[in-house]
């Protein structure tokens, strides 16, 4: 891979993730929101997690299977959705607590990490996105391995800063208003996580029989 088709590759990325929030920034957003960027931290890393088994998924050309599979897809798709409004709806009628996680055991590592590793992985779009994505940029007269790594790496870095920048706005935002009223900011989550819901269940990848 020369130079240029790498930063050709990188431009390309940056570009993909300066759009409005979609489903990942939206989930972080709620939860820096809620329980502050320290603990969501652990949302972007599950979020990352699936994305590394969605870019092994592609390479081992799983991705077909996905395309040509309306019931996999479909399957896969709305588990998502129904996933993340569940959690919204939860957010929703709760009745506040501490913003940092004090005592709300939502905020466990463990339990921020499953919401973003499911999240992730319910979306069937992301290993055909990958599969797509990174022929682009491959050359086929090296070798393929160093290469995946590479683009793998350089999307998970880009992924992940976004993310962060995301968690961090969500944070001050919700800084500035914790002391006024959590319920107000636990409708505010728990709308975010069903707009993601919606982002989730409005893409359109039609598998091809």
């Amino acid at each position: 891979m020369s130079a240029e088709t790498y930063l050709l590759y990188l431009a390309a990325v940056a570009v993909f993730f300066a759009t409005p929030p979609d489903t990942s920034q939206l989930l972080i957003i709620a939860n820096s929101m809620k329980h502050g960027l320290r603990r969501s931290a652990w949302v972007i890393a599950g979020d990352l997690s699936a994305n590394v088994i969605q870019m092994t998924a592609a390479a081992f050309g799983l991705a077909a299977v996905i395309a040509t599979s309306a019931a996999a897809f479909g399957l896969i798709k709305w588990l998502g959705v129904a996933y993340l409004i569940w959690i919204g709806l939860r957010m929703i009628l709760s009745k506040g607590g501490a913003r940092k996680g004090q005592a709300d055991a939502a905020a466990r590592p463990a339990r921020l990490f499953r919401l973003g590793f499911v999240t992730s992985m319910t979306n069937p779009f992301a290993v055909v996105f990958f599969a797509a994505l990174f022929p682009q940029f491959i050359a086929i007269n090296a070798p393929i391995l160093p290469q995946l790594l590479i683009l793998g790496a350089t999307y998970l870095i880009v992924d992940g800063t976004t993310l962060l920048l995301w968690g961090w706005a969500g944070d001050r935002v919700a800084a500035r208003f914790a002391q006024r009223s959590m319920a107000a900011i636990n409708r505010v989550c728990g709308g975010l996580m069903i707009g993601a819901a919606v982002l989730l269940g409005l893409k359109d990848i039609t598998p091809q029989r």
